[in-house]
């Protein structure tokens, strides 16, 4: 009788069959050892590789949560936005470009300035953002920075400054490398007002951010395994016509050379920063 017999069970697959898993977004390689690692071990580790130590590149925001006290701050200067003033054209319009940019970050510029608290220290944080059009700096990247300045002097605040950037923005022309020239005077305002600069270069750091304000803080440190430069290696080597050393441009050479103070885990990176304003400091005010 029908109701003893078996139901239809489903067809088991054969073993000659190709058996797929979905693992988007589940693993990510490393750029140093080029490991496929869970993602979310790396980021359980600041995005450093548990395997070989490689400092992943981290967003703007990312920077600010793991390094001021209890990740909190406050914005400035956010609503500011560049208004192309040499209305650049190349493969598309710099507005178009702009706008692209804004969508995709949900950022105004390639900079977000925070005051808050490090170690119980007043300061003023700038974060550089690398998909921001390479974290380059125009016109806004520049106001943004000098102001940040001028807010650290009027609230005798430490300035730390986290630079992530190919350079200056070509689409602003002569008015970006203006920029240079304006947050150093600035710079050169907060070094005679006593209080204390910590420059921290990540990858990259080059163009007209290393010639200029990265490399002009009281302390200047970096990640390990950062591109710090001017020019890229290979028009280097065109220029002279040598072949550069191994490990030319990074944060270690760098340091071997005396061109940083010092090369700081990402683990280590807030501790440190801490550690050297209470050293720049007494009694908990800047000297």
């Amino acid at each position: 009788m029908s109701w003893f017999k078996k139901k239809d069970r489903p067809r088991r697959p054969d073993d000659s069959e190709e058996r797929t898993v979905r693992t988007e977004g589940l693993f990510v390689k490393c750029q140093g050892c080029e490991e496929m690692l869970l993602k979310r071990e790396i980021e359980e580790n600041l995005n450093v590789c548990p395997k070989c130590s490689h400092h992943h590149r981290i967003g703007a925001l990312e920077r600010l949560e793991m390094t001021l006290d209890d990740g909190y701050w406050v914005e400035m200067d956010s609503g500011l936005t560049s208004s192309d003033p040499l209305n650049f054209v190349d493969t598309k319009s710099y507005r178009i470009r702009l706008r692209q940019m804004q969508e995709g970050t949900k950022l105004l510029d390639a900079l977000i300035t925070a005051q808050g608290k490090l170690g119980g220290h007043p300061v003023v944080v700038c974060a550089m953002e690398l998909a921001f059009i390479g974290g380059s700096m125009g016109t806004v990247v520049g106001e943004k920075i000098t102001r940040a300045i001028e807010l650290a002097i009027k609230s005798g605040a430490a300035l730390v400054i986290f630079s992530a950037s190919g350079g200056a923005r070509m689409q602003e022309g002569a008015i970006s490398l203006m920029q240079m020239a304006k947050i150093s005077s600035a710079l050169a305002r907060l070094d005679e007002a006593g209080l204390p600069f910590i420059s921290v270069l990540t990858d990259p750091t080059t163009g007209g951010v290393t010639a200029s304000f990265a490399m002009l803080g009281d302390l200047n440190i970096a990640e390990p395994g950062a591109q710090i430069g001017f020019a890229g290696p290979r028009v280097i080597e065109q220029t002279i016509r040598q072949k550069l050393p191994e490990g030319f441009q990074r944060a270690e050479f760098l340091l071997e050379h005396g061109m940083l103070d010092a090369v700081v885990e990402r683990k280590d990176l807030k501790e440190f920063i801490v550690q050297s304003i209470d050293f720049m400091s007494q009694n908990g005010k800047p000297q």
